[in-house]
């Protein structure tokens, strides 16, 4: 048991740490984790919610306080994610554990390409009108579909918002991760509030993991405006292919599992 709280707190440091420079609940990162700690798929995701709540708290009241925080583009983000990210717990406890995990890797290596894909588009001009009519519609598609996410796997949304920003709104990946560090605060309670219902929140581990997570997005908060968008882009990346390989390799478990279960 003191092995295993080892564990959650200083996982919880390295999410917090990923959080701040990343712009990620950390979810990415504690799914995971949990699954290799025997937490079956819907604990390990409701767990995680939990834990990011915690720490992307922690980390937005350090960006505002640094004056690194748009409330505006926040809220535009946050309001249409607090509603699908309860769409994605309902769907999450329909879908079987291996279809999750396979969803889960194919969406962090199609992020990989929407990233690469922004810094290949020309930026084209538009009247100011024209441009927050644009601006408005790319925040609620984008915060829809981050919240979705939040609930269906457990992640915050940045995996999916980080570059779903740099695409429609065309904004640099440092300003991308903090906004979406905002939205996440917004993302995750929703989604911890409907995994709540279902019963599928074990507290004691989200909370020794929040704790963690706090203390790590304190750090890495400020130190994220001294790191270069090239140091940033790459750690981003390279962070989804390493976790895309991991989740392929736990849903292909799953599926083996789910197989004797069901006697193919």
């Amino acid at each position: 048991m003191l092995q295993e709280i080892a564990i959650l707190i200083i996982s919880g440091l390295g999410s917090g740490l990923l959080a701040g420079i990343l712009g990620i609940g950390g979810g990415a990162f504690l799914v995971p984790l949990l699954l290799t700690l025997n937490y079956p798929s819907l604990q390990a995701i409701a767990t995680s919610s939990l834990a990011i709540v915690i720490t992307s708290s922690s980390g937005t009241i350090q960006n505002w306080r640094m004056g690194y925080l748009n409330f505006r583009r926040v809220i535009l983000l946050g309001i249409p994610a607090v509603i699908t990210a309860q769409v994605g717990v309902i769907v999450a406890n329909l879908i079987p554990e291996f279809v999750l995990l396979i969803a889960f890797g194919f969406l962090l290596i199609i992020n990989i390409f929407l990233s690469n894909l922004r810094r290949h588009l020309a930026t084209t001009s538009h009247q100011s009108s024209e441009k927050r009519l644009s601006e408005k519609f790319a925040c609620l598609f984008t915060g829809a579909i981050g919240g979705f996410l939040a609930g269906l796997f457990g992640i915050g949304g940045g995996v999916i918002m980080v570059p779903l920003q740099m695409l429609l709104l065309q904004e640099k990946i440092k300003v991308a991760v903090q906004t979406s560090l905002g939205v996440i605060v917004i993302t995750s309670i929703s989604a911890c509030f409907g995994h709540a219902l279902n019963n599928n929140v074990v507290w004691w581990a989200g909370i020794i993991l929040g704790f963690g997570g706090l203390i790590g997005v304190q750090i890495s908060t400020r130190f994220l405006p001294k790191l270069s968008d090239q140091v940033v882009r790459f750690s981003f990346y390279t962070m989804l292919a390493i976790l895309s390989i991991y989740t392929f390799w736990e849903a292909n478990q799953a599926w083996e599992i789910w197989k004797i279960n069901n006697e193919i």
